[in-house]
């Protein structure tokens, strides 16, 4: 009886480690597939030859400040009536600001040379404030039918020659006249937009897949006198056939300067279909490294968690046959190892209420990260719907309330706590509101930078009902029903004395194995880390979520086997206090996940003001925190199985 209880706890760890590997590989032959199917966030509009298309301007975004603004914050040429596009909730917290545009297309009709406007006697403020755009390296954004305008770029890979796309084009430039040394700033001031379309030959309608620029800065010349109504340009027109060269003088941004804004716009027609049409938005520039190094990732992963599931459960079935084949006090008395501290192992530890919200907020984080991961692999949350990933993110969350509020109580009670409304208080308020309070802070940082990233109160009364109206409530019910279920039993009784601990070595040291064990989990996702943040920093788009989702189940692995193991080693040494150190070892992640991003900030950005560095370490210390929370309750709950099952196992006098 007792080799078949040992043969069915090894056997119950063996299917239990092999169960996400076999998962972990149908997903990785499965995930060509996942990668090409997405569902756009968008309806195919349809279009037939002169049609009116509305170009809508984005923020002006900068990698040196991370500050975006207002396209309108500078002395752009503007319509006649400004109308703000509805926005969602995720669009907003990224700073968009979508806005209509003078910029006026007609389908399949090609222009030249027209004139937007003209902006005379530039004064010395739009001066100073446009060349401090582009002394930051500011970037205009566009948008035409939900796609965004970009710059075309030839890229030589070998022999072949693949063509990328980089978002936005620049406001201007610096440079020196020839012969001068003095540098000067100079403004794009003429557009050559070029839309590229996908022709239906049996409808004769067309569909837009491609909205490509190339931006130029002219000092324009014109017959006097000036007539907006039917402006003659000597430098471009579309009579003559003359087209703006890079050969022209420059438009030079100073004050009392003169800029004629002007673009042109050819509609050509591609081969590439609708469904397609962010395929060259989505290459990446170095996706070769990118595919490699995540797979060498999993290798190693895997090896290692295959050598530590080898171990464990040959040690296991090792000590659990020993201790059940003992046949006299005397025998056991002398044994040493983690049997030793049957009762003591289920003792509450300190903080059990702190410890109990922390495990509530991650089941609560664990279980928005799967879900949101999930809709995001099936398409859901594709590029082309912009702002759609936080918004189901925060959303998801919002509802995950209920399991947080569940799983916080199940285990107060089971630590014998009386005071549920108070843990419930802490579960709903503790996490989010130390998050929010960062968030509030950054906010009133960004608001005294003017920038369009601030939130506006509007939004942020939204976020705070979401918290309060839905997520508090869900959080209360979830708890209320936690804790009316019967406690959860301990297999083994409790001792009513504390069993003294021996003195411990050097490496099991609390400290020393709690930095040890957040080494696998984050070498686990390190790489992805690099491009996640590349995304987010330098306005990437991320998209590869099919292998994000496999780094994340290697993640939730690898955090649960290096637990269970540094929590075997601690109960060998006869040391009981698992709790809290079982939820520290995993969690300690968090810590390398910071020092990488700081490492990030000084390699990799080049961040210059002192406000953009504020907002970078605060959102990323955000980040390190949830990340703290999600695989310390991944740790906690792997080492709470592992206890439970070992101590169930054996003969207990």
């Amino acid at each position: 009886t007792t080799m078949a209880v040992a043969m069915a706890v090894a056997m119950a760890m063996a299917m239990a480690m092999r169960a996400p590997f076999s998962l972990l590989w149908t997903l990785l032959l499965f995930l060509p597939s996942l990668q090409a199917f997405y569902l756009p966030g968008v309806a195919p509009r349809d279009f037939k030859q002169g049609d009116g298309l509305q170009v809508k301007v984005n923020k002006l975004t900068s990698v040196k400040t991370q500050l975006p603004y207002e396209y309108y914050s500078l002395p752009y040429c503007r319509p006649r009536r400004i109308l703000d596009s509805a926005e969602n909730l995720g669009e907003v917290l990224r700073g968009d600001r979508i806005e209509n545009s003078p910029y006026v297309f007609e389908m399949r009709e090609d222009k030249l040379c027209s004139v937007v406007c003209r902006r005379k006697l530039m004064s010395a403020k739009a001066a100073r404030n446009f060349k401090e755009k582009i002394d930051n390296e500011y970037r205009v954004n566009m948008i035409l039918d939900n796609l965004p305008v970009a710059v075309r770029q030839q890229r030589h890979e070998g022999a072949t020659t693949a063509v990328g796309y980089e978002r936005g084009f620049p406001v201007g430039f610096k440079g020196t006249y020839s012969g001068g040394s003095d540098e000067k700033y100079f403004i794009h001031n003429h557009l050559a937009f070029n839309v590229l379309y996908h022709k239906d030959p049996e409808t004769l309608t067309s569909r837009i897949v491609g909205f490509e620029v190339t931006p130029y800065s002219v000092k324009h010349e014109y017959e006097q006198p000036w007539d907006m109504a039917k402006p003659r340009l000597t430098t471009c027109n579309p009579n003559t056939k003359s087209y703006v060269t890079n050969a022209m003088p420059p438009q030079e941004v100073d004050e009392q300067e003169e800029i004629i804004f002007t673009y042109d716009v050819t509609f050509k027609p591609s081969p590439i279909r609708w469904a397609s049409r962010w395929d060259t938005y989505l290459l990446m520039s170095d996706d070769q490294i990118h595919w490699f190094s995540i797979i060498n990732s999993l290798m190693i992963v895997l090896f290692l968690s295959g050598m530590v599931a080898m171990i464990m459960m040959r040690t296991l079935y090792r000590d659990i046959s020993k201790y059940n084949q003992l046949e006299t006090q005397d025998e056991a008395q002398e044994e040493t190892g983690w049997k030793l501290v049957h009762g003591d192992v289920f003792r509450p530890p300190m903080h059990t209420s702190l410890l109990c919200t922390y495990i509530g907020t991650g089941v609560q984080f664990f279980g928005m990260t799967l879900v949101t991961m999930l809709f995001a692999v099936l398409g859901f949350l594709s590029p082309a719907n912009r702002g759609g990933l936080m918004t189901a993110m925060l959303l998801v969350w919002v509802f995950m309330g209920l399991f947080a509020g569940y799983a916080s109580a199940r285990f107060y009670k089971m630590f014998k706590g009386t005071e549920w409304k108070k843990n419930t208080l802490r579960t709903a308020f503790m996490f989010p509101g130390i998050v929010f309070c960062i968030f509030f802070i950054l906010n009133g940082l960004i608001w005294g930078e003017k920038s369009s990233g601030a939130v506006p109160f509007g939004t942020m009364f939204a976020l705070v009902f979401l918290w309060f109206g839905i997520s508090v409530p869900l959080v209360f019910i979830g708890s209320y029903f936690g804790y009316k279920k019967p406690a959860i039993e301990d297999p083994v009784r409790t001792n009513k004395i504390p069993r003294q601990i021996p003195e411990q070595a050097w490496y099991m040291h609390p400290v020393f194995s709690v930095l040890i064990g957040g080494i696998l989990p984050f070498g686990a996702v390190f790489i992805e880390l690099f491009f996640i943040l590349t995304s987010i920093w330098l306005h990437q788009f991320y998209y590869i979520f099919g292998f994000l989702f496999i780094v994340f189940l290697i993640l939730v692995v690898t955090c649960a086997q290096i637990t269970i193991v540094l929590c075997y080693f601690q109960l060998c040494s006869e040391d009981y206090r698992w709790w809290w150190r079982s939820y520290l070892t995993s969690g300690s992640s968090a810590l390398y996940l910071l020092l990488y991003t700081i490492f990030y900030f000084f390699t990799k950005l080049e961040i210059t003001k002192v406000i953009s560095g504020i907002l970078y370490f605060g959102y990323m210390i955000i980040l390190s925190y949830s990340f703290f929370v999600l695989t310390g309750t991944i740790g906690f709950f792997a080492c709470f199985w592992f206890v439970r099952t070992i101590y169930s196992s054996v003969k207990i006098d």
